[in-house]
């Protein structure tokens, strides 16, 4: 594998773990990374990437442990020689992917993502409260066997008959898309999934309707952090969830990760985009398999796709 003809996929929000990345440590550069990060969080962040199961399901908590988890991976691959042709992340990691391209430094991404889970958080706590049951909570749910486009058709022609607060979210792979909405959308949306062909409807467990005009409020309350740091024009190509394609400046990429907290993710297109520039290999850069199983639906090895690998733990970067 040429270690300089990869790209780097980091993964977002799911694919956490207690225990993620701890076996990255024996790095020097990791150990600096997490010193840096917990003098940012204001707490220690081997601790946070040790946290139980349900601490861990906190959009406040999360969004930091995978972070760190995703940037320690790729100073790992780095000690090991490897230097990615370009990156992309997956929602929350398209942080890490603006780091990797140079567009923002590891510590503002720490102070951007700690802001970004925080003012995510809160609002999925006021919706969830306003709705007055957790267990009616705006949320999301994955439909599977549907294709995007058709789930994207059927969301517009039930708004126009009256159904509201129900939006594509993530367009995950030709065969799943995740939606967002309000408890009662998301309730009448199954029934009408399932009736339309949908294999299944999977309510998902996150703390929110991410990636939806209903996070609105998060945009706001994230965007005086945003506007405080710098960001530059990449150094290595990286590619974006709301558009789908290269990202060509660091304004661009200002504007698009306030953008890309209500707008859908398009990860299709982006795989697309990625495939069609000739990349050796793509790498998950970061804890779980998600991003894996994603890109061999879109772009099958067997059928001439770029092949794709783990790369998120020591074993996993030694057997590269």
């Amino acid at each position: 594998m040429n270690k300089n003809n990869v790209v780097y996929l980091f993964p977002g929000q799911g694919a956490q773990y207690s225990g993620m990345a701890m076996d990255l440590l024996e790095s020097d550069a990791v150990k600096s990374l997490f010193n840096t990060a917990s003098e940012i969080f204001g707490k220690d962040v081997k601790e946070l990437l040790q946290s139980d199961a349900d601490t861990l399901k906190r959009t406040d908590v999360s969004q930091p442990a995978i972070t760190a988890a995703n940037l320690a991976a790729a100073e790992f691959l780095k000690s090991k020689g490897f230097s990615p042709a370009a990156c992309a992340g997956f929602s929350l990691g398209e942080y890490s992917a603006l780091v990797c391209a140079g567009i923002i430094s590891a510590a503002d991404c720490f102070r951007l993502i700690k802001a970004r889970g925080e003012a995510m958080q809160k609002t999925c706590d006021l919706l969830r409260e306003s709705s007055g049951d957790a267990a009616a909570a705006p949320g999301m749910a994955a439909v599977v066997g549907l294709a995007p486009s058709q789930v994207e058709e059927l969301i517009a022609k039930w708004s126009n008959e009256g159904l509201n607060d129900l939006y594509a979210a993530n367009i995950n792979s030709p065969r799943q898309l995740a939606v967002s909405g309000t408890a009662a959308a998301l309730a009448e949306a199954e029934t009408r999934f399932k009736a339309a062909g949908a294999k299944r409807v999977l309510r998902l467990q996150v703390a929110g309707p991410f990636h939806s005009p209903l996070m609105a409020d998060a945009a706001k309350a994230f965007r005086p952090a945003l506007e405080a740091v710098t960001f530059r024009d990449p150094v290595t190509t990286v590619f974006s969830n709301v558009t789908g394609k290269k990202i060509n400046s660091g304004d661009e990429a200002k504007k698009l990760a306030l953008f890309q907290i209500t707008s859908p993710v398009c990860w299709v297109e982006e795989e697309a985009a990625i495939a069609a520039c000739g990349y050796e290999a793509c790498l998950e850069v970061g804890p779980g398999k998600v991003l894996q199983g994603l890109w061999k639906d879109s772009t099958p090895a067997d059928s001439g796709g770029i092949p794709v690998f783990a790369a998120g733990t020591a074993d996993d970067i030694s057997k590269l």
